[in-house]
């Protein structure tokens, strides 16, 4: 088992690559300065945001290994297909069985983010049902995938956290869509559903990786976008 094997892109080139053209995009947008203010209702200024997001992307190829189950049949360098989005299995050698890993670009950076933003706003009550909301949903249509360990629609994060944040908090909805929907999707689709892994012969299990890590990125960008936007408006109109 070599540390190698732990740092492998989460999608197929292709995939991966729309993720960062994606990127690019949103840097010519701020650059016009037409969504700088989605993330200044973040806390956070654009340039930082830009950092945080190509951190994400970067760190998105990085497992930390923090667990290992008992051997197994491993499934290797393959291509797992899941509601139009395809994933890539790792090609391993001598792996012991599963190991469980922690994403960087999916896992730590997001929970990292989330938590200062709970603390920064105090939005520890309806964060807390924010979370709980979109956990529960994520739960539900997280499936465990051969090879894959836990995959879920990629849209559903970015769509219940919009919902979720605007109803709970219109004033703070950005922030609310960006923790909702990082720490919901990572409890709800991955910690939850940890002890369905066993058994589908992954050879790395990751919380916040493929599987979810495309949705977890899109929320911060579009959730956040569309909840600032909407949540902006309504703020305008307060003034």
């Amino acid at each position: 088992m070599r540390i190698s094997q732990f740092y492998y892109l989460p999608l197929p080139l292709p995939f991966f690559s729309i993720l960062i053209g994606i990127f690019i995009v949103l840097i010519v947008i701020l650059q016009v300065r037409a969504i700088s203010f989605a993330y200044t209702s973040l806390g956070v200024s654009p340039v930082l945001a830009l950092l945080l997001l190509l951190a994400s992307l970067i760190g998105s190829s990085l497992n930390i290994p923090i667990a290992e189950l008992p051997g197994q049949h491993v499934v290797s360098g393959q291509i797992v297909d899941f509601y139009g989005m395809r994933y890539v299995v790792p090609v391993v050698e001598n792996w012991p069985g599963t190991i469980v890993a922690v994403n960087v670009g999916g896992g730590i950076i997001p929970s990292v983010m989330s938590l200062y933003l709970l603390n920064r706003y105090g939005l520890w009550v309806k964060g807390a049902v924010a979370i709980a909301i979109v956990a529960a949903v994520c739960n539900r249509l997280a499936q465990p995938t051969a090879g894959l360990g836990i995959a879920l629609p990629i849209f559903v994060p970015v769509i219940i956290t919009a919902v979720v944040a605007l109803l709970l908090s219109r004033q703070r909805a950005a922030p609310l869509a960006y923790i909702a929907g990082s720490l919901g999707t990572l409890i709800g689709a991955d910690l939850l559903n940890l002890g369905k892994i066993d058994g589908l012969g992954a050879p790395i299990a990751s919380i916040g990786g493929a599987g979810t890590f495309d949705g977890i990125f899109l929320v911060g960008i579009l959730a956040v976008l569309i909840a600032a936007l909407m949540g902006g408006r309504d703020n305008r109109k307060q003034v």
